[in-house]
């Protein structure tokens, strides 16, 4: 018997209305796309976040933006950072919206596992991948409470004020990433994710639930307890004051 995909696309709930309004709103703001742009890829872990960027950005292509080609790029791999969906259940969900993915294997092992080298590692296999299908703007599932968590990253541990560009031109590879979703809160992500049935476990790496980006968030909720607003302000200083220097650890 066939089992129904979990396929978020319009008629939208209020809350997918709200979401792809912010993406609209982010991709006029900061130039993410223009009318040259015929080929996109995203960065596609299987994650809520991932997902939600890829139904969101198949619903506006050709709907006040040019209809760009998307392109799917997944990493798996025995390690590799994201929520351990199998590739062939993402196949089938691409599929049904007529968008190839492309799967790459990393080549992490726990004994050298280690979050930046296997983040370098899968963003080659990315940036190599967009290349070969043409794709030189490439979107990832970066969200608000990301860019928090890269700001308290770099202000604590680096002395920068600096969190996520929502475009970076990444001139040495050819390419530009793109953050559509530097607008939308982890938790509006959660909520959509239930709404449409396509919530998984975030991440599957033995060494990112002791990261110190994990570290940071549990900051950051204490932070909130003496401080209601102290993410939706430290995510609007983020953009206004600490993006020309923004890095992504």
């Amino acid at each position: 018997m066939d089992i129904k995909l979990p396929i978020a696309r319009p008629p939208w709930t209020a809350l997918g209305r709200e979401l792809e309004s912010k993406v609209r709103k982010a991709i006029f703001d900061f130039s993410l796309l223009n009318d040259q742009t015929s080929k996109m890829a995203i960065a596609l872990s299987g994650g809520k976040d991932s997902l939600s960027l890829l139904f969101l950005l198949h619903a506006i292509r050709g709907r006040g933006f040019p209809l760009f080609d998307l392109y799917a790029i997944h990493i798996d791999g025995e390690f590799s950072c994201g929520a351990g969906i199998d590739g062939s259940y993402l196949e089938k969900m691409c599929s049904e919206l007529s968008v190839p993915l492309i799967r790459r294997t990393s080549k992490q092992k726990l004994e050298t596992l280690e979050c930046y080298r296997c983040s370098r590692e899968r963003r080659s296999l990315i940036f190599d991948t967009a290349k070969e299908v043409g794709a030189t703007v490439i979107a990832f599932g970066h969200h608000r409470d990301d860019s928090v968590q890269t700001l308290l990253l770099n202000l604590l541990h680096k002395a920068e004020f600096a969190a996520n560009l929502p475009k970076v031109p990444m001139h040495h590879y050819g390419i530009t990433i793109i953050r559509p979703l530097i607008y939308v809160s982890e938790e509006s992500l959660q909520i959509f994710a239930k709404e449409y049935g396509f919530t998984r476990i975030t991440c599957q790496c033995p060494v990112g639930q002791n990261s110190k980006r994990k570290a940071t968030e549990n900051l950051i909720r204490q932070i909130e307890e003496i401080f209601p607003h102290a993410r939706s302000n430290l995510a609007r200083a983020g953009l206004l004051y600490g993006s020309d220097k923004a890095t992504t650890p």
